[in-house]
């Protein structure tokens, strides 16, 4: 017997590892609402593709797509703006990186946040980590609470939305161990800054992701150009 949901919760997808286990934790207790932006990333093409096969695998009937071109238009990030190059990854780095979007993850919350009041939704969840906070000030913890906060004024008196953050304080590592915990589709997921069919292995997402799955001790199940060890 299926376990009854509680209610809906809005889940920002961008494709990518962490939303993908994000939305496998909120699974478990609510029903699943995917939004995803294209904002004219590189890799636009194939993270909506990662977005579709994995709303596919949680069988998600809500589905929300926006283009914001408007990202793109402002430009500042080599992810949008193609005569700014891609840097390989620095781990050690505390400098903001060029694929640094600005402000992109309280545009993406706006939307979330918006279809979350339509929906009477009562969270909107997002696969923020804290990990990559030092290059991204949109990824801290002290954000989303005030960005909670905002919303609480700005949505109607009896809207109650909450930002859920779930994996923010976990490693990638952690992150990964949780994903095969909850059997999410990670083979699904898309994080390369850079390329859509073999990932590059060498720009910071990547860098991230292939640490992560080397210090858990997992193969990572998608494709690279190349492989360098991170640990």
């Amino acid at each position: 017997m299926l376990k009854e949901r509680k209610n809906i919760a809005v889940i920002a997808v961008s494709g990518g590892m962490d939303s993908c286990v994000t939305a496998s934790i909120a699974n478990m207790d609510h029903e699943l609402a995917f939004a995803h932006i294209n904002y004219g990333q590189r890799t636009e093409e194939r993270e909506l593709k990662a977005f579709n096969e994995i709303a596919d695998h949680y069988r998600v009937k809500y589905r929300l797509v926006i283009d914001y071109t408007h990202l793109a238009k402002i430009g500042g990030s080599s992810l949008t703006d193609k005569n700014i190059e891609v840097s390989n990854a620095d781990l050690n780095s505390k400098e903001i990186p060029s694929s640094y979007v600005p402000f992109r993850n309280a545009n993406i919350l706006s939307a979330c946040v918006s279809w979350a009041e339509v929906l009477n939704a009562k969270a909107v969840f997002i696969g923020a980590v804290f990990e990559d906070s030092s290059g991204y000030p949109d990824c801290r913890p002290e954000f989303f609470s005030a960005y909670e906060k905002m919303v609480a004024l700005g949505t109607k008196p009896d809207t109650n939305i909450k930002i859920e953050t779930p994996i923010i304080m976990l490693s990638k590592s952690e992150i990964i161990k949780k994903g095969i915990e909850l059997d999410a589709p990670l083979h699904l997921t898309w994080s390369c800054y850079k390329n859509e069919v073999e990932a590059c292995g060498v720009c910071d997402s990547c860098a991230l992701r292939l640490r992560g799955f080397q210090t858990a001790e997992f193969d990572d199940p998608i494709k690279y150009k190349i492989r360098p060890l991170y640990i």
